[in-house]
């Protein structure tokens, strides 16, 4: 048998053990696998599918995969497409695509795109992330705590609490840098608790006696980035140690080694130059908003849901946290926030704009509300990326929205947030800036209005191609008597609406054509 001949025999096997065509709502490979997005999960049939001779396993996780081998999946998926496109064209027009059509072609791209961020500095971002993100709640506590204390301050009430509470928010903050260390150790592979002591060296009182590159240290310098550079350090020391002393003398030596190799580097290096990093970073937010004001905020608040997408936010997340223990507030959590609005309202011009389908019309109505506070994922993967177009113009949104908070920013008008994670409404509570509160809310709801606004009107009016309207915009009635070649339910669509026979609409069953895996 030639070889095109025998992937399109294992194609033409596989089709049927998945459902038939009619179930297949995406379809993707990466280096060994066929990853399929399934509209019912029921109708496959493992133990066949495991059975040919072709498939070397399955495993289900937020696609269907089928695990074919390299070289073998990417001349298989070829002719599974063209299967399953062939069927789709011998069977009888579909309705609309529904609300879960969307979501498994979302569940496909999030699942491809999981796969794509398996790389060396992917992974490094995820573990830097993965030191942070478990501090998030003791900041965003502290951070209204603060924002509630500084409302009483300014308004003079109770005057004999607010000693308190700026205690409470300041705690956390005063000894972060510990926080980071252990959490650095743990991920890193280390002993956490060493990682936390060697970062306490940096916000030690008694640091300030100390002198190191012609300067006297100050407690807290280098702040959290020095603290994740010395607990690296100091895993690395440890792990060194574990190698070469001997059993006997390893809960005596590894631990002192390890925090006196890495205390020294840290008091006579790290402090120092983690310090000069520290400050660059708020000098650059300064200045970039300062002076880019509205370019930078527009550039930010666009790119901000494709660096989402793409995994790289996570590096701002030890920037986020640097301008807190500087500044009191990060600058540019409330301009990356925008593109959270953006996405709000594209998805409300893709309400209005596909009047028919229902179904996707429930899916918004019910994602919305997680929108407005700030979770955008329920729209991005149910609505705006399977649809391809309105992602990219909610990226417009949030570029508009985040151009005019950095307008403010750069006539002087700072806006902040005191704390990271939260975004939409949700970020009400933790802003801060220095012309007073109303004016920093004034210019955040302003910006979250532009940004749904913007959103709004890019998708309702650029948003929407032809053959998306002629696929989308159709009731979800079914005909009672029209059933489909594959042995699915179909109905005919209305007469004279956009998704009827005639229009030359593509078939609204047709698989999400995303670029291979790696």
């Amino acid at each position: 048998m030639a070889t095109e001949d025998k992937n399109r025999a294992t194609a033409a096997a596989i089709l049927p053990l998945v459902g038939g065509a009619a179930n297949v709502a995406s379809i993707a490979h990466c280096m060994t696998r066929l990853r399929l997005g399934l509209r019912d999960r029921s109708l496959v049939d493992d133990e066949a599918l495991k059975a040919l001779p072709a498939v070397m396993g399955v495993v289900e996780d937020d696609t269907y995969q089928i695990v074919l081998g390299p070289g073998t999946v990417a001349r298989v998926t070829p002719e599974f497409e063209q299967l399953v496109e062939e069927a789709r064209e011998a069977a009888p027009p579909r309705t609309a695509v529904s609300a879960d059509d969307l979501a498994a072609q979302g569940a496909a791209i999030k699942a491809q795109q999981k796969a794509k961020n398996a790389t060396p500095f992917k992974l490094f971002l995820r573990r830097i992330a993965n030191i942070f993100v478990p501090l998030i709640p003791a900041l965003i506590g502290c951070g209204i705590i603060a924002g509630l204390n500084g409302l009483l301050v300014n308004l003079q009430w109770l005057p004999a609490v607010t000693p308190a509470l700026a205690a409470m928010a300041s705690g956390f903050m005063a000894l972060i840098a510990v926080f980071v260390g252990y959490n650095t150790a743990k991920e890193f592979g280390g002993t956490p608790v060493l990682g936390g002591a060697v970062a306490a060296i940096i916000v030690f009182p008694g640091v300030a006696d100390i002198d190191a590159f012609g300067q006297t240290l100050s407690p807290g310098q280098g702040g959290v980035l020095g603290a994740l550079g010395a607990a690296v350090l100091a895993v690395y020391v440890e792990k060194w140690c574990r190698r070469w002393v001997p059993e006997a003398l390893d809960v005596l030596v590894t631990p002192t080694l390890t925090v006196l190799i890495s205390g020294l580097v840290t008091i006579f290096g790290l402090m120092f130059v983690a310090g000069e990093i520290s400050s660059a970073i708020g000098t650059f937010a300064d200045w970039l908003l300062s002076n880019g004001g509205a370019g930078a905020g527009f550039v930010l608040g666009g790119l901000f849901l494709p660096l989402v997408m793409l995994g790289l936010h996570q590096a701002l997340i030890p920037i986020h946290t640097t301008l807190i223990e500087q500044q009191g507030y990060t600058v540019l959590l409330p301009i990356l926030a925008m593109a959270g609005a953006g996405q709000v309202g594209a998805a409300m011009a893709v309400y209005f704009g596909l009047p028919r389908n229902e179904s996707i019309r429930r899916t918004i109505r019910s994602a919305l509300p997680a929108g407005l506070l700030g979770v955008g994922e329920p729209l991005i993967y149910g609505v705006s990326l399977p649809l391809g177009r309105p992602f990219v113009t909610a990226c417009v949104g949030g570029a508009f929205g985040g151009g005019f908070v950095g307008l403010f920013n750069q006539l002087g008008d700072t806006v902040g947030s005191t704390a990271i994670g939260p975004s939409g409404w949700a970020l009400f509570p933790l802003l801060d800036g220095n012309h007073g509160l109303g004016s920093t809310i004034a210019i955040y709801a302003g910006g979250l209005l532009v940004g749904y606004v913007a959103g709004f009107l890019a998708t309702y009016f650029f948003g929407f191609s032809r053959d998306l309207l002629t696929e989308f915009n159709v009731s979800q009635e079914p005909a009672p008597s029209t059933v489909a070649a594959t042995g699915g339910p179909t109905s005919a669509t209305t007469p004279g609406t956009p998704g009827g026979p005639d229009s030359g609409g593509t078939d609204p069953g047709s698989p999400a054509r995303t670029p291979a895996g790696v």
